[in-house]
């Protein structure tokens, strides 16, 4: 079976999503050097699907997802992950102990990944879907959740007390094990919710169940 790629028509138009919510992100935004560096990572994976693009494309659930993850970012850069509006309506309105969209921000990062991470393990023939290909996925996304921890932490080693609004911690000393659980539960629930779907536009639906 064929792996079905993210067709053109599909790249432009994320594209032209993606660009247009970046833009609507970088005008005026809460305080500029958390924008920075909150939508950072959509300039580094825009580059990277840019430079593979004439050798590899996503599928489009994965391409879908790195684009919904973009849109994410851009909202939590434009407003700081602690005060994005709705988010304080409900903290608000039910007595919540804070706002949480971080969470969703690190439940994504570890959701997005992990279809990323499943796709080029699959197509590189690193690992064919089963337990395995579960647990070390899970593994890749619980790194990269990690790695960005540490960013967060040489982010407010330079920037002092400026970084307060790119670590949103919130007063909360238990933010960062909080951040790392988002994202190991964002890897589970992408496996578990769409891996069939992956599986059949990869092609591999046909071979899943003669895993071990």
């Amino acid at each position: 079976m064929t792996t079905r790629t993210a067709s053109p028509a599909l790249h432009l138009a994320l594209l032209a999503v993606t660009i247009a919510i970046l833009g609507w992100s970088a005008f005026g935004p809460s305080d500029r050097t958390t924008w920075i560096l909150e939508t950072a990572p959509i300039y580094a994976a825009a580059l990277c699907i840019a430079v593979a693009y004439p050798r590899w494309r996503f599928t489009p659930l994965v391409l879908t997802a790195i684009a919904v993850h973009a849109a994410i970012l851009c909202v939590g850069g434009k407003y700081t992950y602690a005060e994005v509006p709705a988010f304080n309506w409900l903290r608000d309105e039910y007595g919540l102990a804070r706002n949480y969209y971080d969470r969703i921000g690190h439940l994504a990062q570890g959701f997005v990944p992990a279809l990323v991470a499943r796709e080029i393990l699959i197509r590189r023939g690193v690992v064919r879907p089963g337990g395995w290909l579960f647990f070390i996925v899970t593994s890749i996304c619980l790194s990269i959740s990690a790695c960005y921890e540490f960013v967060e932490w040489w982010a407010a080693v330079a920037l002092g007390q400026g970084a307060d609004a790119f670590l949103g911690s919130q007063g909360d000393v238990w933010d960062t094990q909080w951040d790392m659980f988002c994202a190991f539960l964002g890897a589970m629930l992408a496996q578990l919710l769409l891996s069939r779907l992956h599986d059949r536009q990869l092609g591999t639906a046909s071979v899943r169940a003669g895993n071990p």
